[in-house]
């Protein structure tokens, strides 16, 4: 099984989604998505399960603030907002304390993640939307081996996205720990 990534897309369907997308089981989006017409142009490549973000008022679509679906055997959980991935905010900390998640995807920083902390794995794809800062343009991918075994990648959507890429992979938690 292969999931496509993507989040703060603040209504820009890059021309390379179709194709990065075209082997995948499942599409999530993690918020900020900007038009309803993105999901879709998403929904037409593969089913699809989404959250709005803040730009979108927490709703755009058939997407509100929360989203969770099983996929390949794990639990996923999204949310736009996250805050730090070691010290999420109060309402995704108790949706996961009253039904805990294996990934949670989530996106708002426009910065990339991917971590494992308590058993839990935090991604965030960073922006597939306008360049921000030097911050990369990217998506995500979880891909599901034939012995079951599960591993995520970001891929840049841009030449200075893969150094950006690189230098800000977990930045949200870099640091941040005593």
């Amino acid at each position: 099984m292969k999931i496509g990534i993507i989040s703060d897309t603040h209504g820009l369907f890059d021309d390379r989604i179709p194709e990065l997308f075209s082997d995948v089981d499942h599409i999530l989006h993690a918020g900020d998505i900007g038009d309803a017409e993105i999901l879709d142009r998403l929904c037409q490549i593969a089913p699809l399960t989404a959250v709005a973000g803040n730009v979108d008022g927490f709703r755009c679509g058939d997407a509100g603030e929360e989203a969770r679906v099983t996929l390949g055997g794990l639990r996923f959980y999204l949310t736009h907002i996250l805050d730090r991935p070691d010290s999420p905010r109060a309402e995704v900390k108790r949706a996961l304390e009253a039904q805990p998640a294996d990934v949670v995807v989530f996106g708002h920083s426009h910065l990339p993640h991917d971590e494992q902390i308590g058993g839990t794995w935090f991604f965030n794809p960073a922006s597939a939307g306008p360049r921000r800062f030097d911050y990369p343009r990217s998506i995500g991918f979880f891909e599901q081996d034939a012995t079951g075994h599960w591993r995520a990648w970001h891929e840049p959507l841009d030449g200075p996205s893969g150094a950006a890429l690189e230098q800000r992979m977990n930045q949200l938690t870099r640091g941040s720990r005593s």
